[in-house]
């Protein structure tokens, strides 16, 4: 049996405005913490035999996550649109939109379209690649929408929709 995982598909390259400076933020933080962090890896070093010391092992597993998520950063920043102008036509769920959606039992909920490295469910944020946005886009007040997977189908209604 193979290690072998097919690659990832390629997540869409656009972001908000927010959310672009909130990567930005990040890396920059991600710096500030690298610095912090290779001077405790020196000051572990110095103590003698580091294969016994946790606080070397400790940090020089935490300096490799820091140095990843920077290597990550510093790549997908590039390649990232920002999108801050709203579309012409508001009526229609484009990138960005607040959508309040009304489930089967008369709940409504509402989310945002936002890119894949800015979603957060906790704040009702979703990535235009999850299969309910990919179902909204495009779509206007009144529609309906399925949401069908090998467990469950969810339908909704549109309900409203602001930028």
């Amino acid at each position: 049996m193979s290690r072998w995982k097919p690659p990832r598909p390629k997540s869409s390259p656009y972001i908000s405005s927010e959310g672009y400076q909130t990567l930005e933020l990040e890396l920059k933080n991600l710096w500030d913490k690298r610095k912090y962090v290779v001077k405790a890896i020196t000051a572990a070093a110095a103590e003698g035999d580091r294969s016994e010391n946790a606080e070397y092992i400790y940090r020089k597993k935490e300096l490799r996550g820091i140095d990843y998520r920077i290597n990550f950063l510093q790549k997908r920043l590039p390649s990232l649109t920002v999108v801050s102008k709203k579309p012409d036509n508001q009526d229609i769920v484009y990138f960005g939109a607040w959508v309040t959606l009304e489930k089967e039992n008369g709940e409504e909920v509402i989310y945002r379209i936002v890119g894949p490295d800015e979603h957060d469910s906790s704040r009702g944020f979703i990535s235009m690649d999850s299969p309910l946005a990919k179902a909204l886009l495009k779509k206007t007040i009144d529609d309906e929408v399925s949401i069908k997977n090998e467990f469950l189908q969810n339908s909704y209604f549109i309900v409203d929709i602001k930028y």
